[in-house]
């Protein structure tokens, strides 16, 4: 008989020191970003720092496809709500773009400056903004922290309006904490400042899925166990309450690459996210 426990929750979520030339990341992402705001910039397909909120980082990214839009997707970044924001991510828009679909990436006001209830209602106040520039069906992914926040956009408990509600057609958490409870072991809730109240509250886990949620939880195959863990664990409870779900380990992936295939449009992962688009 094997028993598990986590002696170092630090060590647990760290993904930069346990993978193989961890430390290029984020800075990898910024040329490719940059390269493709100027692509779609110079074809006047990318609107930037667009606001749907008061606070300065309250501002997203629109990338348009040619023609009309088939629909919206919205991507929503990671970095533990603590860290970066909507310019490193700019390329991943490209496999959704080239499948037809305007794509919005916001920015939101980090930790310690507000609280993640905080964050979780402005991504709403992102989506539903995003939602009356561009018709059709929503489409919502996020990696990490992000998958975090979209996957409560889905929950019974989503601040956003019965009208965006009933337009999401699907979501795709990547390497997603959908438990907030493990935070509260961890050096970084000096920022998060999470306690046991808003982790009940803001954890997807320990809620209910919207009626007719659907939901798919990716992670890369070789990623920290947590990850792998919690990418389960929605999965398993949310059956569970009635959602639709499926649950994906893309294999040799890790947690920063594990977000490529968003740029093409051929991948996996973007076929999942638009999959049986109306």
């Amino acid at each position: 008989m094997i028993f598990h426990q986590i002696s170092d929750w630090n060590d647990a979520y760290a993904n930069g020191p346990n993978i193989p030339g961890g430390e290029r990341w984020p800075a990898a992402w910024v040329q490719p970003a940059q390269a493709y705001r100027d692509e779609l910039g110079g074809s006047g397909r990318a609107t930037l720092d667009i606001g749907y909120g008061e606070r300065p980082r309250n501002r997203f990214d629109l990338f348009r496809p040619e023609g009309q839009p088939k629909g919206l997707v919205v991507f929503v970044h990671g970095g533990f709500w603590r860290a970066l924001d909507k310019s490193f991510w700019s390329h991943l828009a490209r496999g959704a773009v080239e499948s037809g679909y305007a794509v919005a990436m916001p920015s939101y006001t980090l930790c310690p400056a507000v609280r993640i209830a905080d964050i979780t209602r402005e991504i709403a106040a992102a989506i539903a903004q995003a939602a009356s520039m561009v018709e059709g069906s929503i489409f919502l992914t996020g990696h990490s922290a992000g998958g975090h926040l979209v996957t409560r956009m889905i929950s019974a408990t989503s601040p956003l309006s019965e009208v965006a509600r009933a337009r999401i057609r699907n979501t795709v958490s990547i390497s997603g904490v959908h438990d907030l409870r493990p935070m509260l072991n961890t050096a970084m809730n000096a920022d998060l400042r999470i306690d046991d109240a808003e982790a009940q509250t803001e954890s997807p886990v320990l809620l209910r899925p919207l009626p007719g949620a659907r939901v798919t939880c990716w992670v890369g195959s070789t990623e920290r166990p947590e990850f792998v863990r919690q990418n389960a664990l929605l999965a398993n409870i949310w059956t569970g309450l009635g959602a639709q779900t499926c649950t994906i380990e893309e294999p040799g992936r890790h947690h920063f690459n594990v977000i490529d295939g968003l740029a093409d449009r051929n991948h996996p992962i973007v076929r999942t996210l638009l999959a049986d688009a109306v």
